[in-house]
């Protein structure tokens, strides 16, 4: 007899030893091409994401509840330009240090103790552009961090429930259902069919506003198979019972995402399985879908998300049978996510200042007038104090070493300037980033643009929010060819400069 998987049965779930039962959905095929450019697993110093992170600067967090979260999340970028996001958990949130060091295996494999490395780097060999994927962990002294690529548009939490522009449409809600549902069966078909407190925070959207889940909730944070939770309205019944949390528990949440998606709202199950016992779904609906969707597609979408929400967890459906079931309800499938979204894309589409402008056009000439007209007022707030070493002739040389740079800088003679700007910098004294910033542009000027990158990073290592340390790094990243590259950090400059703008 044939699977039916498409009539839920658990035919398809992980068996207790041996992997998964079914062969792999063929999305792992069809993604691939896709992830070959991203790196393998790797750890990384606490010096490397120090630097990547601009001393973890209070200005790159990026979780939800910044630096109030218990393991904060910050946004980086690593000397190759690569864009990441860097989970720096608190030793607070783990009173028992064996408990952060020695994790177990839930109960349906082999139980065997693991390191956090190990576990980081077995989510680390999973690849698939449904995923946020892991590129690496610190395990360094007390230090315990996750490196995952950086998805730049938001939570699934924030367009949901905290939306400025424009409600989410339906046939974006259940694109995300469906991507999110591919998500799950890809990480069931590597054995991973665990993933810890999935929610509408977990999912997060890439530069094409496609919605991916985060590779944080494939880490085994506890001990046991057990989970922490901390709102039990939402959490598997089962969880109640046992304290534990197993491939059907997040069959549970995801049936909570699903009334996520369809009220707009983040309801509690029990509440919502009375709504539909008591065919009240119009209240369970978000008004801003009024008119989008079929009474047949919005009937079907509480249907799956009722059966999700089983008391008994044998009887909810598994990864494989919900994308079935999810795949013919896709609405405008030839639209693409940014469009849906709402969300900016590409360099033509967001407006760049004079100065963003001539770094698209690598109109050098036109930086320099830029960057002479601004001086060092930027430097402001940069640490450029001085002790009583300034008055020491060791002191004066530094400082006559940045006049004679800046001299040079503004008659445009720039390999001058490279040596009298390096004289400066190498004492070490002061910090400037706008030393780095001229001595950078006189780096491209003297056709030198691997140079020009490490200075501009290093500009904005030391001022993260300095959209000018960006625009240099699009101008080098310009000068060696990587394009794509280079578009980011563009659009980066024109963000921070934006919101610079706005501020002033």
């Amino acid at each position: 007899m044939g699977c039916e998987c498409s009539k839920f049965t658990r035919c398809c779930w992980v068996s207790e030893h041996n992997g998964p039962v079914n062969e792999t959905h063929s999305v792992e095929n069809e993604e691939k091409s896709e992830v070959d450019d991203l790196p393998a697993f790797r750890e990384y110093t606490i010096e490397q994401l120090r630097v990547a992170t601009s001393g973890f600067a209070v200005e790159n967090i990026v979780s939800e509840h910044g630096e109030k979260a218990p393991n904060v999340v910050y946004k980086g970028k690593l000397e190759n330009q690569r864009r990441i996001a860097v989970k720096r958990f608190n030793r607070s949130a783990w009173p028992d240090a064996r408990q952060f060091l020695y994790v177990h295996l839930p109960r349906y494999t082999a139980v065997r103790p693991t390191y956090f490395v190990e576990d980081a780097r077995s989510v680390g060999q999973l690849r698939n552009h449904r995923l946020a994927n892991l590129l690496g962990c610190c395990c360094e002294g007390d230090e315990r961090l996750l490196v995952a690529e950086f998805m730049p548009n938001e939570t699934l939490a924030k367009h949901l429930f905290h939306w400025e522009s424009q409600p989410m449409k339906w046939a974006m809600r259940l694109r995300v259902a469906l991507y999110l549902a591919q998500a799950l069966e890809y990480c069931m078909s590597k054995g991973r069919a665990l993933y810890h407190d999935l929610n509408a925070y977990r999912i997060v959207f890439d530069d094409d506003g496609n919605p991916r889940l985060s590779c944080f909730g494939l880490m085994k944070n506890s001990r046991d198979g057990k989970s922490y939770s901390t709102n039990l309205a939402f959490t598997p019944p089962e969880y109640l019972r046992t304290g534990r949390v197993t491939p059907e528990s997040v069959m549970y949440s995801f049936g909570t995402l699903l009334l996520d998606l369809l009220s707009g709202k983040h309801i509690p199950p029990s509440h919502a399985l009375d709504l539909i016992r008591d065919r009240n779904i119009q209240t369970l609906t978000d008004s801003c879908l009024e008119g989008q969707f079929s009474n047949d597609d919005g009937t079907e979408l509480v249907r799956l998300a009722s059966r999700c929400l089983q008391y008994e967890p044998r009887e909810r459906p598994n990864p494989k049978s919900l994308v079935a079931a999810l795949i013919p309800l896709q609405k405008e499938t030839e639209v693409p996510s940014h469009e849906l979204m709402g969300i900016q894309h590409g360099a033509a589409t967001f407006p760049l200042s004079p100065l963003g402008e001539a770094s698209l056009r690598m109109d050098l000439t036109a930086i320099h007038e830029i960057l002479e007209k601004i001086g060092y007022k930027d430097d402001e707030g940069a640490a450029t104090e001085l002790s009583f070493q300034m008055w020491t002739n060791q002191m004066q040389e530094t400082l006559n070493s940045k006049k004679k740079g800046d001299v040079a800088f503004r008659h445009k003679d720039f390999r001058a300037a490279v040596e009298c700007y390096t004289q400066f910098i190498d004492v070490g004294t002061m910090v400037s980033p706008t030393v780095y910033a001229r001595r950078s542009l006189s780096h491209l000027m003297s056709d030198m643009p691997q140079e020009a990158l490490n200075d501009a990073v290093q500009a904005q290592v030391i001022s993260p929010v300095w959209h000018i340390a960006s625009y240099l790094q699009a101008a080098a990243l310009f000068a060696m060819g990587r394009e794509n590259e280079a578009q980011i950090a563009l659009k980066e400059g024109s963000v921070l400069e934006e919101k610079r703008n706005v501020t002033s």
